[in-house]
């Protein structure tokens, strides 16, 4: 599932060479990946989802930004958010995921 918002982020990363948008299916098809390691997605429920260090990721759960995503199999998913409805937030948290798992571009 893509919206009009998730689509904006993916054109923020057209020229960093490194990042594609998935393919396939399952978990993350339509995600970014940066060097084929997924960072960012849209959840099958229509969440945008990334990948921070767990820390952050509790950090923005204490402030009410969002949760744990779980996948669908009742496991939360210590290094995974998945936002509540602020799109604002989407792309900074993407390029934040992006350096998280790619190192520095």
């Amino acid at each position: 599932m893509s919206s009009p918002d998730f689509k904006q982020v993916v054109k923020a990363f057209a020229r960093d060479r490194r990042v594609t948008v998935g393919d396939g299916k399952g978990f993350g098809s339509g995600g970014l990946k940066v060097d084929g390691k997924l960072f960012a997605l849209m959840s099958s429920r229509g969440r945008f989802v990334a990948k921070l260090p767990k820390q952050r990721v509790s950090e923005l759960v204490a402030q009410g930004k969002g949760e744990q995503f779980d996948p669908g199999h009742g496991r939360l998913m210590r290094e995974w958010i998945a936002l509540h409805e602020s799109e604002e937030d989407w792309l900074p948290l993407a390029r934040e995921a992006r350096r998280f798992v790619g190192g520095s571009s």
